[in-house]
């Protein structure tokens, strides 16, 4: 029977020793399911002499219908911002410690792999935000995110100011250690520590988490995923830094202009059958657990 996905690409972070393991029995169990296996450039060490091809991440999106993520939460926020415009879909072996988004283990990697390339798989549309920054009227970065964009201060002990404004309408003034602007998939990260709310992955909604605010009243509030924000930093403000999922930071200037809107593109998230979010929640969360 001729499998769902017939191009797999493999990711993994290739720094882990640990997953050069799960690699090379994911790669022995697709050599038999009479599909095309194309390995991610980083994976030269730890894959060396592999008969597959080592193409680079761009290619690997724009050929594979699926790619499979070996590795943490964060392995799959950095295959995410780059597969997620190809439409190609995503599935995660979880090698990591939470594991919100990975979801397969390797003890029984291949009986769900055998279910998921028969067709039999759940999909979900996760959010992308996308991030811009502009200072003296040009465009200086662009990134995407997965979970969040984040202007936080940098490397000093104290607040700084941000004007914050939606749809062109004024917000608030923001003096605190930050904002964090979250998509759902991100409301379990790092905006849950900062007192934000979990949002259903299927809501259509950002939630905007100010970081230790100054004023206690400066609460979370959740707003349309269609909205556009606009953050400004205001003068006096010494050193900032805007972040996407953590891995990707610009510095920031007074004056500096931060817009943050959804992606065009959201990412196809697939898991095995009978993926139930809110039992994710009650293990990686420990709700279960007795006092």
């Amino acid at each position: 029977m001729k499998p769902h996905f017939t191009h797999i690409g493999l990711i993994g972070k290739s720094e882990d020793s640990n997953v050069s393991t799960t690699l090379h029995a994911l790669c022995r169990y697709l050599e038999q399911q009479n599909v095309e296996i194309l390995l991610d450039g980083s994976l030269a060490d730890i894959l060396p002499g592999s008969p597959h091809a080592l193409v680079e991440r761009d290619m690997l999106a724009n050929v594979c219908d699926l790619a499979i993520v070996v590795g943490g939460d964060g392995t799959l926020l950095n295959a995410a911002r780059s597969l997620a415009e190809s439409g190609s879909a995503v599935l995660g072996v979880n090698l990591g410690r939470l594991g919100f988004l990975v979801d397969v283990s390797p003890e029984d990697m291949h009986e769900q792999l055998d279910k998921i390339l028969s067709g039999q798989f759940s999909e979900e549309q996760r959010t992308l935000l996308h991030m811009t920054v502009i200072r003296d009227g040009e465009i200086l970065s662009q990134c995407s995110a997965l979970n969040d964009v984040v202007v936080h201060k940098k490397d000093i002990a104290r607040m700084i100011e941000l004007d914050t404004y939606i749809d062109g309408h004024f917000l608030n003034t923001n003096r605190s250690d930050g904002l964090i602007v979250s998509t759902p998939t991100g409301s379990t990260a790092y905006a849950l520590s900062g007192g934000g709310p979990i949002l259903h992955p299927k809501l259509e909604a950002i939630t905007l988490v100010p970081i230790c605010p100054h004023t206690l009243s400066n609460r979370p509030i959740v707003i349309d995923d269609d909205s556009v924000m606009e953050i400004i930093i205001h003068k006096g403000t010494l050193e900032a830094t805007v972040s996407c999922d953590g891995q990707v930071d610009q510095s920031l200037q007074a004056d500096d202009l931060i817009t943050v809107r959804k992606h065009n593109h959201a990412l196809r998230l697939l898991h095995p059958p009978g993926h139930d979010y809110f039992a994710v929640l009650r293990e990686k969360l420990r709700w279960s657990e007795q006092p």
